[in-house]
């Protein structure tokens, strides 16, 4: 007597290391198309960039910047049709010149980041202050982008 049985995909035998290699297989795929916490290509290629957080209250926007060993005269600050852009250069350190290095792992020289802000602010108005290698962006949100309690009426 024929008995019908349901289909199963066929189970297959992986070696450990294979489950590793699909693995890195994998998170080459999201580097290079762009997904996950991976910076961009270019940007790997390209040096450095600096660590920064921007976030918002209900009256500021604001951006905090890591640029430690940098003077004030070697970082630039714009801000164009709401994006916030950062730049500048750090210099490398003359007296290793001539010594063998071990290990380097300090970026030196030029960056650029530019942050699509969340919400119009006034431009007249921003604030930099630059302290202990962070600099500190404060915007103003401009009266439109600001949020309004809106009363709400019992009839």
């Amino acid at each position: 007597m024929n008995t019908l049985t349901r289909w199963h995909k066929p189970e297959l035998t992986v070696w450990p290391t294979m489950g590793r290699l699909f693995g890195l297989r994998d998170e080459l795929d999201r580097l290079f198309d762009g997904g996950g916490d991976w910076p961009s290509v270019t940007q790997f290629l390209s040096g450095w960039n600096p660590a920064l957080d921007l976030y918002q209250d209900k009256d500021n926007v604001y951006m905090k910047a890591e640029l430690p060993g940098m003077k004030k005269e070697d970082i630039d600050v714009s801000l164009h049709d709401g994006v916030l852009s950062i730049s500048g250069e750090r210099k490398g350190e003359e007296k290793f010149k001539d010594a063998e290095t071990y290990r380097s792992e300090r970026f030196v020289g030029r960056f650029h980041r530019s942050i699509t802000l969340p919400t119009p602010v006034k431009a007249d108005q921003v604030k930099a202050h630059y302290k202990d290698g962070i600099l500190t962006i404060t915007m103003p949100k401009s009266e439109e982008a600001k949020t309004k309690q809106i009363e709400i009426k019992v009839s």
